[in-house]
């Protein structure tokens, strides 16, 4: 039987290197598929990895609904044994209920890839139906790391080089903490350095600072 599969992870964890990699192996075996993706770093209707891969796919827009695609691509004759979707975070609840219905309906594997949490640490809507109907939710096992070596756990964004936690939830920037501060920017921190606001940027400063303590 066909299953939705949601793989969730923070930034830098590797999910779309994944889904990148579950499509090859995939079509390797003779199956064929459509990626799906939204807001990739690299542009409309491209699935790209930090590790200079990348695909074509189809951009999901706020209306696209995928019930119809897949539906008309059978129907004129497409072959389709799966979907991998990628940034799912962002996709609209009732787009991952026809995720789910395309599963349960039409027999085809559904590969989920998105981040759990936003940098409010709110879970973003997409990934919330996706926990709420997928069949498996699988955390990403490779870890990625907060500045000071500990596992991050949550999403930070930065503006100018500090740390904010209100705006909105869909902001393309750049995603490297390490080069020169952007206007918006990401970076992944641990739970305790993410209460405290301590970027990577703001730690450095403190260490050079006689007043490192995160207190206010």
């Amino acid at each position: 039987m066909a299953e939705l599969v949601f793989y969730c992870g923070t930034m830098d964890s590797g999910k779309s290197t994944l889904a990148l990699q579950v499509d090859h192996n995939h079509r390797a075996r003779g199956r064929r598929g459509v990626i799906f993706t939204s807001h990739d770093r690299a542009g409309e209707a491209t699935l790209s990895s930090r590790l200079g891969l990348s695909a074509d796919a189809v951009e999901v827009t706020d209306d696209l609904r995928f019930w119809h695609y897949v539906v008309d691509a059978l129907t004129h004759g497409a072959p389709i044994d799966y979907l991998v979707c990628d940034e799912a975070q962002f996709y609209a609840p009732w787009q991952i209920d026809e995720l789910a219905k395309i599963a349960d309906e039409l027999d085809l594997d559904v590969f989920c890839f998105g981040i759990l949490t936003d940098f409010r640490t709110m879970l973003f809507d997409g990934s919330r139906r996706l926990v709420e109907l997928a069949d498996r939710v699988l955390t990403l096992q490779v870890e990625a790391l907060c500045w000071c070596g500990a596992r991050a756990t949550h999403n930070a964004r930065t503006e100018n080089g500090e740390m904010v936690t209100e705006g909105d939830v869909i902001v393309v920037g750049d995603v490297e903490p390490e080069s020169e501060p952007a206007v918006v920017g990401y970076e992944v921190l641990c739970r305790r350095h993410h209460r405290r606001r301590m970027t990577a940027a703001r730690a450095h400063a403190g260490s050079l600072s006689p007043d490192v303590l995160p207190f206010t």
